[in-house]
């Protein structure tokens, strides 16, 4: 059996969105078998917590808030001064570098080429060259931990607890052991990762056509939860929200039991496509290489799964791209802001989505 180094308290810095933590699980696993005794933390923004509260991975969540300024959040970090025997820095940003190098008395992260990165480099005992192109998140991730000798499990852990099953099975108005249904996540946090509502009104009422509930997940967003009720009166369905009325951890218990899964570039996406249901994901300008939703069953070859351009099925995902000589573009929309719609995205006809969704639930049956 490989030694390592013995680690008693390790801190692994996470502080981005909601996805890019729970693409940090595979990391946060592979520590766990490594350092079973080991006392093990997280530091997220709050409002990410939810989608790791129930990890067993993990022993506690530090949560620092999102926008707060640099002195603010730098109190947080400095109580851990110098607590860890290791910390971890996912990103090549200049505060969690920062945050890794005050509180391990060894540090170690990932950083961007170039001279002006050399400070971190400096504060850091070691490091992995990041990539933001070519190699998947979650095997940039991973890459850490040839910095410690440790295996790799390039497994997404998506987690719940029994309060979780309860609340879920008393919200939703039938079976979900017996009865089938879709998910779908309607709303993206950004503009240009919309699809257009006519395409979700053709593709809810095809979905119960077949048979299938659909259940209609999302934040409480004031505008979220206006388009998800637009929704439903264009589509003349029964579906049922519960967007604003899950966290992420019992959103992941409610996808467990579900037949398929459509949804878009976001964290919901992510935990459908770690849990092995037919996950039908809606791409755009993002670049599947890097960020494509990892499947459950899927060979690891330290390689992402996805190729950049084009529609492809993985394992139990189908990524659905938009078309266009441009596409992924890397950019945040057409205009280049977070407002902006994509056309890549508003122009995929509904037809495409169900042509997706029926390969999917066909060939799991």
């Amino acid at each position: 059996m490989t030694k390592h180094k013995n680690h008693e308290n390790i801190l692994v810095i996470a502080t981005r969105r909601i996805g890019d933590v729970i693409l940090t699980t595979p990391l946060i696993k592979s520590l766990r078998h490594a350092y079973r005794d080991a006392r093990l933390d997280v530091v997220v923004f709050k409002g990410t917590e939810s989608c790791i509260s129930a990890n067993k991975d993990i022993d506690t969540i530090i949560t620092i808030t999102e926008g707060a300024t640099f002195r603010e959040q730098i109190k947080t970090i400095c109580n851990l001064f110098r607590r860890y025997d290791l910390a971890i820095s996912i990103l090549p940003g200049d505060r969690p570098i920062f945050y890794s190098w005050i509180a391990g008395r060894n540090s170690i992260g990932l950083v961007e080429k170039g001279y002006k990165h050399l400070w971190k480099r400096v504060l850091l005992d070691k490091y992995e060259l990041f990539d933001n192109d070519e190699t998947h998140t979650v095997t940039m991730n991973l890459s850490l931990l040839k910095l410690l000798n440790v295996r790799q499990i390039p497994e997404v852990t998506i987690s719940w607890a029994g309060e979780d099953e309860i609340k879920v099975n008393k919200l939703l108005p039938f079976d979900m052991s017996r009865e089938p249904y879709a998910v779908l996540h309607v709303y993206p946090m950004f503009s240009y990762k919309m699809w257009h509502l006519a395409g979700w009104v053709d593709l809810i009422r095809w979905l119960n056509a077949k048979g299938l509930r659909t259940v209609l997940t999302g934040s409480n967003s004031p505008d979220e939860l206006e388009y998800i009720s637009r929704l439903c009166k264009s589509s003349l369905s029964n579906s049922i929200k519960v967007a604003g009325m899950l966290n992420l951890s019992e959103v992941g218990y409610l996808l467990s039991k579900a037949s398929v899964y459509i949804g878009l570039d976001t964290a919901v996406t992510h935990i459908a496509a770690a849990l092995g249901i037919p996950t039908v994901a809606l791409y755009g300008p993002t670049n599947p290489v890097k960020w494509g939703p990892m499947p459950k069953k899927v060979s690891f070859s330290g390689k992402s799964p996805y190729k950049e351009k084009g529609s492809q099925r993985v394992s139990n995902v189908f990524l659905l791209q938009g078309k266009g000589d441009c596409v992924p573009c890397h950019e945040e929309g057409c205009d280049r802001n977070i407002k902006s719609l994509s056309r890549c995205l508003q122009d995929i006809p509904a037809a495409d989505v169900i042509k997706a969704v029926e390969t999917m639930i066909t060939q799991n049956s």
